[in-house]
């Protein structure tokens, strides 16, 4: 799997549905169909790309076709993120200081 077919698979916004879907355990291409409002062809396409990704795991049950979520490269993505997420949490930690240090210019209402 490279960081490009990951970042690619998941730029699609029906992919991040059945992403989502599938956290919440493993389901058919009828029942991902179904749930994400897509055509079954729609839905075995996404499921492609998500394989080839390596997001989402098949396996064989009797006559179906079982997916599910494979979270090691979601987990590869937030390591990539870490970094960024401190740099965004530290910016908001310094905006919220500046304002609370700011002196309140607002105009108090007159009372009725």
């Amino acid at each position: 799997m490279s960081d490009a077919a990951l970042w690619a698979a998941l730029a699609d916004p029906h992919r991040r549905a059945v992403v989502a879907l599938l956290r919440t355990g493993p389901r058919t291409v009828g029942e991902i169909a179904q749930a994400c409002e897509l055509s079954q062809p729609s839905a075995s396409k996404h499921l492609k790309v998500l394989r080839e990704a390596g997001l989402v795991r098949v396996r064989q049950e009797a006559q179906r076709r079982v997916h599910t979520l494979d979270p090691a490269p979601l987990a590869a993505l937030d390591a990539w993120l870490a970094p960024y997420r401190k740099l965004w949490g530290e910016s908001l930690d310094a905006l919220g200081r500046r304002l609370d240090a700011a002196p309140d210019t607002a105009e108090p209402t007159p009372k009725d």
